[in-house]
């Protein structure tokens, strides 16, 4: 039997779930958990944050893809995730373009190199 693959798990807007899901990334644990959280007006950041919690701790999800409007409103438990397994990775959403400046990896990656190294 082959081993199986993590999955990948989202956090974002209706637009951003509703477009990966139908993209077939929709799953549910053994425990019939989602791996996914719409956020909406209404949902609070609590819930953000313990659903994202409820991702890191899973053992089957690899990849945690999170609008990046969503991960500010979390920022502090994203920065202190440092494992590499799950990735976090934020993307943009339809309302909220993307910005490299906020980008918790990129702002890791600029500390682990200087310019000398480039040239």
């Amino acid at each position: 039997m082959a081993a199986r693959g993590k999955l990948i798990a989202v956090i974002g807007d209706e637009d951003t779930c509703t477009g990966f899901l139908l993209g077939g990334i929709g799953e549910l644990n053994k425990n019939r958990k989602p791996n996914f959280l719409v956020v909406e007006k209404d949902t609070s950041i609590t819930e953000i944050e313990e659903t994202f919690k409820s991702f890191l701790a899973r053992s089957d999800i690899g990849i945690i893809l999170i609008n990046q409007f969503i991960a500010e409103m979390i920022r502090h438990a994203i920065d202190a995730h440092m494992q590499s397994i799950p990735a976090v990775l934020e993307i943009p959403s339809k309302e909220h373009p993307y910005d490299a400046s906020k980008d918790s990896i990129l702002r890791r990656a600029k500390g682990m190199f200087s310019a000398e190294d480039f040239r």
